[in-house]
């Protein structure tokens, strides 16, 4: 029995990197040659990869949706065994090997009458670089060229055609790519943290399955390697990363993504590349909202509840909602449809110490001024805790970004996903303004609306922010348009 390992190859596109969308096969599954085991995608396209081994996958090295350099090993395979392999004078048939790089040295094909034959990647011809490594070949197997690869340690004579070695060092480079063979069973992950914390992975005993070095290798082999890699750069260290910073604090400090911070950046990265966004502004002036806060905040009804603008603006979404539903609309990408949601989930985005988060006022619409404002109080309460339940942050219709809390006038906010429209709420402030043909002072404040264009046009989504300037410019368009 003998392992290969098959590397990420270059697919004659000139890239140099590709991500791995989804494996065809898992470990311990049986495998032809040319069966396709994985698909790729790169800069321009997917393309799907065949096996150059017959055997039993053991480990794929590599996850789904990780993005690795080109040479990089990504599958292992067992081969052997009376499982059907590569005839003898295919590439790289040696008991242990590394297939990878230029697309003509990766798929053997049948015995063909050639002497000169070229294994291709299926699906693709030679590169324009096989011109010059034709002449390696013919003179590095002469003849007797099946038996050349049983017999890989002859230092004299450079009969391997699987290996590119330089005619002059027949026997040290076949030696050096074998070395490599050993060392490379390493993830990306495990790849980067041995680049940061400078370690050589060819240094490394592994203790994974198959050879493979494994974070816990790397780390120990660290302990050993810092003082001489640290010796070097030890002024530059000192000065950028030793020390103390402002408030005796250290001068750098790595805090790991995670939890809500890296649920936000996949959120919000994934929103931004999917639904192209366009976003509007309006200035209103607020002064009756205003003074209607002030009179309820004295009322009977709302002496034990905190009121503020933002659920007057929130009651106003609710309204607005009604009369250019497109806005609370969903786009539903797998079955080609769009779904039209006659009730508000909303949204009331609350910064807390963990990071973002934007918990939902289920049915808003159903709910009075009251219950509307002691619901976001409570959601607000509880999110600034850290306690906020998974389902309320799930089923989201539309929602609103409250930046006027820090004195900012208003933003450009990014969809939350699977949501076509989010309201930016600005500070509110004492601004001169034309009224009744004179200038006073007058509370004012500016409102933006990001939408999904895929969902909403620039005359429903104008329509829809136009009609909350209004509620709150007159709080009495609500008796008319409820």
């Amino acid at each position: 029995m003998s392992v290969s390992q098959f590397n990420l190859p270059d697919v004659g596109e000139g890239l140099t990197e590709a991500e791995i969308v989804s494996w065809k096969v898992k470990p311990g599954d049986e495998i032809n040659v040319n069966d396709v085991i994985v698909e790729i995608e790169t800069a321009k396209s997917l393309v799907e990869l065949p096996s150059p081994f017959a055997g039993v996958v053991e480990t794929l090295l590599v996850e789904e949706g990780v993005t690795v350099d080109v040479g990089t090993p990504i599958i292992v395979v067992r081969t052997g065994d009376g499982a059907a392999s590569p005839p003898a004078s295919s590439v790289a048939s040696a008991p242990e090997r590394e297939v990878g790089g230029p697309a003509e040295d990766l798929v053997p094909r049948p015995p063909e009458p050639e002497p000169e034959r070229q294994a291709v990647l299926v699906g693709y011809g030679p590169r324009t670089t096989a011109a010059k490594r034709r002449p390696r070949k013919a003179t590095a197997a002469p003849a007797g060229t099946p038996a050349a690869p049983v017999q890989p340690a002859a230092p004299a004579e450079p009969a391997q055609p699987a290996q590119p070695a330089e005619p002059a060092q027949p026997a040290e480079p076949t030696q050096s790519a074998s070395q490599a063979s050993a060392v490379v069973l390493a993830k990306p992950p495990v790849r980067k943290l041995a680049k940061d914390l400078g370690v050589d992975l060819t240094t490394i005993t592994p203790t994974g399955p198959n050879g493979t070095v494994t974070r816990d290798d790397v780390q120990a082999a660290a302990g050993t390697v810092v003082a001489p890699t640290a010796a070097p750069t030890a002024s530059v260290t000192a000065a950028t990363t030793t020390g103390t910073g402002w408030d005796g604090l250290p001068r750098e400090e790595r805090v790991a993504i995670r939890s809500v911070r890296k649920a936000t950046a996949q959120a919000v990265t994934t929103s931004a590349f999917t639904a192209p966004h366009v976003t509007e502004f309006i200035t209103v002036d607020v002064t009756r909202t205003m003074k209607l806060v002030e009179r309820l905040r004295d009322s009977r009804e709302f002496r034990d509840v905190k009121l503020s603008p933002l659920a007057v603006l929130a009651k106003a979404v609710c309204i607005a909602v009604r009369r250019t539903p497109d806005v609370n609309a969903r786009w539903d990408d797998a079955a080609g449809e769009i779904v039209m949601q006659r009730f508000v989930n909303l949204g009331i985005a609350a910064a807390t110490p963990r990071g973002l988060v934007v918990p939902k006022v289920k049915d808003a619409d159903r709910l009075p001024l009251r219950d509307l404002a002691a619901a976001i109080n409570q959601l607000a309460a509880t999110a600034r805790e850290g306690k906020t339940p998974p389902e309320d942050m799930l089923g989201g219709t539309i929602s609103i970004t409250n930046v006027g809390v820090f004195g900012v006038d208003t933003g450009t906010p990014i969809l939350p996903p699977g949501e076509a429209a989010i309201v930016a709420f600005g500070a509110v402030r004492k601004q001169p303004w034309v009224h009744k043909n004179k200038v006073k002072p007058r509370w004012v404040t500016t409102l933006g609306l990001s939408f999904d264009h895929r969902l909403v046009d620039g005359e429903q989504g104008s329509r829809f922010l136009a009609d909350l300037a209004a509620l709150l410019e007159d709080p009495g368009n609500a008796l008319v348009w409820s």
